[in-house]
């Protein structure tokens, strides 16, 4: 059975979810949303007018805090078609390297990348061509810099509330210290005399280069980090536990270790599980995922060390894909998602993570939360009995996708479009359920064995101002609006 494509106008879709988003976020409805009564790290909403505008203060703090460590960076943000050409590559066939050795590589693998309007994320391994790379880009009247790393992008997303204070354990050089929030708090231990950069490749919705056409805007990254790989905040991050007492941690940077040796790798790997072992149980643990190549560091990280000690995960499609396939789990087979992922096959991957590493009546995995985000539509699932405000939490990182890429406080009509689907179905594993959406409650449900999934589209922006850091953001908002209950 097929994805039926929505057939709505904006303006209508935008009306209908915006009146219901009133209702969700802002609690207007008793029937659809509930303020949270034992939430012990999120913050309570409230009651306001059905406005665009909102508040959120925490339930049972005089201020939140918030732990986000590796990785952080500076990103320079350009045109990825200007800059190859700027450095003298012409285009060609595209081909996907795990890692970046060359000029000739980069090209090859922006262009695979490209021509699927997909994210990816890869290492390079040449230090002196890497840098080379980074000044010229640097030194372009479009380059733009910006606060990277999905720890920091989280943490400097949250920041933005005045009532949050986040601590950032990352390799944070004078330019990224600058960009920084105020609420954002670097120990001296972090602070480096120079910055990490990665670099971020932009490109635009039908942009073309020689016969490449991109079909949605995306970008694509890559660096030269040895210390976000190296993971050397690892011991500060330790240390500053006790003193900070996060009510919240967020780990992220497990793939910028691809740009290691294995056996640096291995070792710094099992360091990190250890200090992970180390948080008290009763602060929530948040991992965010990035692009990978290496399906044995994948397969490390999701079957014997990390995921059964984090609460939550944060991942995209390409992402989701890789770590099927990695596990030779559902759909391992499918060699790259032809358009929308199919909402089905999202959900049967969804699933089997959640049923074979998330925690069930004989497993003592901590895992009960995913937080998938495509362009078209997010996803939240959670296992029963863990998670409240599922409704309010996908439906605010849906809003922060569209308002952020087209750099605007509230959504405007004429800058976005639809590109969920409207009909689709909830497996192909199993006998499915048909879901048809409804314009008035965009966010559907639909239960699964004991797990639960929440579904809305996303209004897409049409020409984004920034495509980098959304999934950080998306993630930050689900958290903010996401509801623990004490176990």
């Amino acid at each position: 059975m097929g994805q039926k494509q929505a057939t709505l106008s904006v303006k209508a879709m935008l009306d209908a979810f915006l009146e219901a988003a009133c209702k969700i976020l802002w609690n207007l409805s008793a029937n659809n949303f509930n303020k949270p009564k034992h939430s012990n790290f999120l913050p309570e909403l409230l009651d306001v007018p059905p406005s665009l505008s909102f508040s959120v203060f925490p339930a049972h703090f005089s201020f939140l805090s918030s732990f986000s460590r590796v990785n952080a960076c500076v990103d320079v943000i350009v045109s990825g078609v200007k800059l190859l050409q700027a450095l003298g590559l012409d285009p060609g066939d595209g081909k996907d390297h795990a890692v970046l050795n060359s000029r000739k590589d980069l090209k090859e693998a922006f262009i695979y990348f490209m021509q699927k309007g997909a994210a990816a994320e890869r290492f390079f391994s040449d230090a002196e061509t890497f840098d080379h790379i980074a000044r010229a880009a640097s030194e372009y009247p479009w380059a733009q810099l910006y606060v990277g790393g999905n720890a920091a992008l989280i943490g400097q997303k949250l920041a933005t509330n005045p009532n949050l204070k986040i601590l950032l354990c990352g390799p944070v050089g004078p330019k990224l210290h600058e960009l920084l929030d105020d609420n954002v708090i670097v120990p001296p231990e972090s602070m480096q005399e120079t910055d990490e950069f990665h670099l971020i490749l932009e490109y635009q919705a039908g942009e073309e280069w020689g016969q490449l056409r991109a079909p949605n805007a995306n970008r694509f990254i890559f660096s030269h980090d040895l210390s976000n790989g190296a993971m050397n905040m690892l011991e500060v991050f330790v240390s500053s536990l006790d003193e900070f007492q996060p009510d919240l941690v967020v780990l992220s940077g497990l793939h910028m270790m691809e740009g290691q040796s294995r056996e640096v790798r291995e070792k710094r790997l099992l360091e990190a599980v250890t200090s992970i072992s180390d948080i008290p149980t009763d602060i929530p643990i948040h991992l965010e995922l990035a692009s990978m190549t290496d399906q044995d560091l994948m397969s490390k990280i999701m079957n014997q060390q990390v995921f059964p000690l984090v609460n939550s995960v944060g991942l995209n499609e390409q992402e989701l894909l890789f770590l099927t396939q990695s596990a030779s789990g559902p759909h391992a087979s499918l060699g790259s998602w032809n358009g929308v992922p199919d909402v089905g096959i999202v959900s049967d991957i969804l699933f089997w993570i959640l049923k074979k590493h998330g925690r069930t009546m004989d497993k003592a995995s901590d895992l009960t939360r995913i937080h998938f985000h495509t362009l078209a539509y997010h996803i939240l699932v959670t296992v029963d009995g863990y998670w409240g405000n599922q409704i309010a939490a996908v439906a605010a990182g849906a809003r922060v996708a569209g308002t952020q890429a087209c750099a605007t406080e509230t959504i405007d009509t004429d800058r976005v479009f639809l590109k969920a689907p409207l009909e689709f179905v909830t497996s192909h594993t199993e006998a499915p359920s048909k879901i048809s959406l409804n314009p008035g409650d965009p966010v559907a449900h639909w239960h699964r064995e004991g797990i639960s999934f929440h579904f809305t589209p996303v209004l897409v922006c049409k020409d984004p101002i920034r495509t980098v850091g959304l999934g950080d953001a998306i993630s930050a908002e689900g958290l903010l609006y996401s509801e623990l209950y004490p176990q």
